[in-house]
C-alpha cells in the first residue's frame, strides 16, 4: 500500500499493524436552485396555472366561440318573429338546438382548459364510476319530488288541469323529444355552472383560505363559497325569464345550492343532471305547468294556477310556490341519506394536481 504523504500517522505504521486505505472524497456543492421569476409566480402557483387566469381564459374562449356560433346560426337560420317572442311557447327546435350548441361549446372549452392545465377532464364533474346509477337515481327522485309538489298544489285547489292535449303515439313522440331536450338543458346548466368553473374557483378560493387562515377546512370553505357565487349567477340567469317571481328566483338559488350539495357528496354532476332533467321534463311536458315562467309546445296537459301566486306559483309555475321550499328540504334529506361522500367531501383529495 503506498504511503500517504499527508498522513504521518499512517506513514509510521509498522508492518504488523493493520493498514487502512484512505480515500479522499470530493464533495461537489449543488448549485443553488434557481428561483422562479416574478412573471412565473404571477401566472403559475403550486398547483399549476393560477385559478384566476384559468377562469379568465375560460370565459374569454367561451364568449368568443359563442359569439361566432351565434353569428353563424343567425345567418343559416334567421329566427322568425314568432320564435323571437320571449312570451311564446317554446317549440322543440327553439328549445333544443341552442341548448345543444351551447353544451358543445362548454364541453369544448372545458376540454381545452384541461389540456392547458394538464388535468384529466374527468375532474370537472363528469367523471364518475357510478355515473349511470347516480343519473337514474336523480331521474327517479326528480320526478318523484315534483309529483309530490304537483299533488300538493292540485289537492289544495291551487292547480287545475284543464284538458289533455296529446293522444296516442304523439305522447311517446313528444315525450321522447322533450326528454332529450331537457337532458341537454340539465347537462348544460349543471356543467356550465358547476363543472369547470365550480372546480377552478374552488381550487383558487381553497388556496386563498389556506394562505390566509392556515385552516384544514380550506377545501370546504372554497367549495361552498364558490357554490354560493355560482348559485347567485344561476339565479341571475333566470331573471330574464318572463313570469318569474321573487319566490321563483329564491327557489332557483336554493336549487343551485342543493345541486352543489349533491356534487359535494358524490364528487360528480350526474345525480344533479338526472334530477334536473326529470324535474324540468315533468313540469314542462308531463304536467304542462310553467317552468320558471316558460311554457312549451306539445305538452301533455293544459293547466292553470288558482289563488295567490305565493301559494300557487302563479305564472312562474310550481317553483314560484312557497311549497317549493319544503320540497327542496326533502331533496336535501334524500341527498344526505342516499348519497355517500366522495372526492369533494374529502379535503385530502379535493383537487387533482396538474398532470395527474
Amino acid at each position: 500500500m503506498p504511503l500517504n504523504p499527508l498522513n504521518p500517522v499512517n506513514n509510521a505504521e509498522t508492518n504488523d499493524q493493520p493498514r487502512h486505505h484512505d480515500a479522499t472524497l470530493t464533495v461537489t456543492e449543488p448549485a443553488p436552485a434557481q428561483q422562479p421569476s416574478t412573471l412565473h409566480n404571477i401566472f403559475i402557483g403550486k398547483d399549476g396555472l393560477r385559478a384566476g387566469w384559468s377562469l379568465l381564459i375560460f370565459v374569454a374562449l367561451f364568449a368568443a366561440i359563442m359569439y361566432c356560433a351565434n353569428r353563424i346560426g343567425h345567418k343559416l337560420y334567421p329566427p322568425s318573429p314568432k320564435e323571437a317572442d320571449p312570451a311564446a311557447a317554446v317549440s322543440p327546435l327553439r328549445g333544443i338546438i341552442p341548448e345543444f350548441i351551447t353544451l358543445l361549446v362548454v364541453l369544448l372549452v372545458s376540454w381545452i382548459m384541461s389540456k392547458i392545465e394538464r388535468r384529466p377532464n374527468s375532474v370537472y364533474g363528469l367523471g364518475d364510476n357510478r355515473m349511470f346509477s347516480h343519473f337514474f337515481a336523480g331521474l327517479a327522485w326528480g320526478i318523484t319530488c315534483l309529483t309530490l309538489l304537483i299533488l300538493t298544489l292540485w289537492k289544495a285547489g291551487l292547480l287545475v288541469f284543464n284538458a289533455r292535449l296529446l293522444f296516442g303515439s304523439d305522447i311517446l313522440k313528444y315525450g321522447a323529444i322533450w326528454l332529450a331536450g331537457f337532458l341537454l338543458v340539465g347537462m348544460l346548466e349543471e356543467y356550465l355552472t358547476r363543472g369547470y368553473l365550480q372546480y377552478t374557483l374552488t381550487r383558487g378560493l381553497a388556496g386563498f383560505y389556506q394562505w390566509a387562515f392556515k385552516t384544514r377546512l380550506s377545501a370546504a370553505l372554497g367549495f361552498w363559497t364558490a357554490a354560493v357565487i355560482f348559485s347567485i349567477l344561476f339565479f341571475l340567469g333566470h331573471t330574464r325569464n318572463l313570469g318569474e317571481s321573487p319566490i321563483g328566483l329564491l327557489s332557483v338559488f336554493l336549487a343551485g345550492m342543493v345541486f352543489c350539495f349533491s356534487l359535494w357528496r358524490t364528487g360528480s354532476l350526474w345525480w344533479a343532471i338526472g334530477l334536473h332533467t326529470s324535474w324540468d321534463w315533468g313540469q314542462s311536458f308531463l304536467y304542462g305547468v310553467a317552468d320558471s315562467g316558460l311554457m312549451i309546445q306539445h305538452r301533455l296537459f293544459a293547466t292553470h294556477p288558482v289563488g295567490k301566486p305565493i301559494l300557487s306559483g302563479g305564472t312562474t309555475g310550481p317553483e314560484g310556490s312557497i311549497f317549493i321550499v319544503g320540497i327542496l328540504a326533502v331533496i336535501v334529506l334524500i341527498i344526505f341519506f342516499t348519497l355517500p361522500r366522495a372526492r369533494y367531501g374529502r379535503a385530502s383529495t379535493a383537487f387533482d394536481q396538474p398532470g395527474s
